[in-house]
């Protein structure tokens, strides 16, 4: 007989496992840039990640009206160049503080939607955060700035992904996210075959490739779903929060990415910004899943 207890933190369990997956998958990813690039990476791994998640919830048997195709194409877009622009910022900066700069985009959605007063204190956390990253002064000089201006675009592309996710609310979140993430493939491969060409049909990175999708989306969504039906919002924001950190320490470990002190205060100042934008966030409706699974 199941334990209460493990029932109650079986979905922090999933949310934990769903953020290192994706951080694990996205360190092994990074491993492709010599052989295909980041266009060519990116390709691989959303293109073989729509074929799974295809594959997983079969999106046809759904139906869906001409409002909500609009709205997927617009969701899978963003979340496209969401992935092309987060991949070309991690060929010249490290992965925590890619993922820390691209964390601005959901908590500046945050932000527009707040109307509480301690919300200034995560705003200014958040932008404390961001002035230590940012190569605006020597405290963060050695970051490279196209990197940064590749990262920050990637947020604003998080952002609208977000936005647009929540107009699918309506949708079974297996039907919006499959269709989402085709459209998603739709839109880089031609980019990554452009870029890599024949070198994409390397059996071997083709192989392992499918292995970066598997546990860098089809994994980390699964996991993310299961948690969002036993979660409160907050909570899982809150859990999720923790992305920066166990990327930066799975850069150091699987990619030897060492960080300054001041990157590291960084990366806190953004995830405290984040764990309390979504501790005091507004209740509403219920989220969508489509608009919460972090890629």
């Amino acid at each position: 007989m199941t334990s209460p207890r493990f029932v109650n933190i079986l979905p922090i369990l999933a949310v934990l496992g769903s953020v290192t997956a994706l951080g694990i998958g996205t360190s092994f990813a990074k491993q492709l840039f010599p052989q295909v690039g980041s266009m060519g990476t990116t390709a691989l791994r959303v293109g073989f990640s729509a074929l799974l998640l295809l594959v997983l919830w079969r999106p046809w048997r759904w139906p869906l009206s001409r409002a909500d195709a609009v709205s997927v194409v617009k969701y899978g877009v963003a979340l496209g160049f969401m992935n092309l622009l987060f991949y070309m910022a991690l060929r010249t900066i490290p992965f925590g503080v890619a993922v820390a700069i691209e964390f601005s985009g959901p908590l500046a959605v945050a932000m527009m939607y707040s109307r509480k007063p301690i919300d200034f204190l995560w705003l200014a956390l958040a932008v404390l955060g961001l002035g230590l990253l940012l190569p605006l002064g020597h405290g963060a000089a050695s970051l490279d700035l196209e990197g940064v201006l590749y990262a920050l675009a990637a947020a604003v592309c998080w952002g609208a992904y977000i936005v647009f996710g929540k107009r699918l609310s309506h949708l079974h979140a297996g039907h919006s996210v499959a269709l989402g993430l085709t459209v998603a493939a739709l839109t880089v491969v031609p980019f990554g075959v452009w870029h890599a060409g024949a070198a994409l049909l390397n059996p071997h990175i083709l192989l392992f490739g499918l292995g970066v999708a598997a546990v860098s989306s089809a994994i980390p969504i699964s996991l993310e779903m299961m948690a969002l039906k036993r979660l409160p919002p907050e909570t899982f924001g809150i859990l999720t929060s923790m992305e920066p950190a166990v990327a930066a320490l799975l850069g150091l470990m699987l990619l030897n990415e060492q960080l300054g002190s001041l990157q590291w205060l960084a990366i806190f100042c953004i995830m405290l910004a984040a764990a309390g934008s979504s501790g005091t966030a507004r209740r509403g409706p219920p989220k969508s899943a489509a608009a919460e699974v972090v890629m």
